[in-house]
């Protein structure tokens, strides 16, 4: 099976530290937090890795390489002349990804998921692993019941950033910038998006101060 990192954000929440460093370079105990995600990914048994990239990109690319020393094989797609959204950024990798299920997670979170990749209705276009809402996103994004993700419910969850699609998501799609929430919020009303809750640790590291809370959990993991 195939994956794909979101990379391409600008990390203003993260700035300064993103104005000479791209955000998935950031160091979590001296190695960048992207380092992390593909040595979980071949764990998992992906050895198949598309990157997509903008802001200094070519620190990216220059610093993981082909991923032979990951023991996987890295892709790069490079939105130029400015960043896709999540939605875009996907479509413009679909021909490296296939029709067959792919997994796509963000670059800026952090999380013990196994990755393992769920079973799929064949009527399905999207598997998301949802969360507890942190604080800073207090009414969450999507409601669940039975595994079937909804957009109305009593209590909402929020998106990981880890999810497992299929390009005919994207049906109708054209090149170019666009968010990847509109198309999961129409599957899922045509009841087309399935998830699993999930309770282990994840993190959203979109600031610095939460760069910084990981750090020190990993940091007390290895005490």
């Amino acid at each position: 099976m195939k994956a794909m990192i979101l990379a391409a954000g600008r990390g203003e929440r993260m700035r300064p530290l993103t104005d000479h460093t791209p955000k998935p370079l950031l160091p979590v105990l001296n190695r960048p937090l992207i380092e992390y995600h593909i040595e979980r990914l071949v764990k998992a048994g992906y050895h198949d890795i598309v990157i997509n990239t903008h802001h200094l990109g070519e620190q990216i690319r220059t610093h993981l390489g082909n991923g032979s020393r990951f023991k996987t094989h890295i892709h790069y797609s490079d939105e130029q002349p400015e960043a896709l959204e999540t939605g875009g950024g996907i479509f413009q990798a679909l021909p490296y990804l296939g029709e067959n299920i792919f997994l796509v997670m963000n670059a800026d979170i952090w999380c013990d998921h196994s990755l393992s990749p769920p079973v799929m209705k064949t009527s399905d276009w999207a598997h998301l692993i949802l969360v507890d809402n942190p604080t800073h996103n207090s009414e969450g994004d999507f409601a669940m019941q039975k595994h079937r993700i909804s957009n109305d419910g009593e209590h909402c969850l929020t998106y990981s950033g880890i999810g497992w699609y299929r390009a005919a998501l994207f049906l109708g799609c054209s090149a170019g910038r666009f968010p990847l929430a509109p198309l999961l919020m129409q599957a899922a009303d045509n009841g087309r998006v399935s998830g699993d809750y999930y309770q282990g640790r994840w993190m959203d590291i979109g600031t610095p101060q939460r760069l910084n809370e990981l750090e020190l959990l990993l940091s007390s993991d290895k005490e």
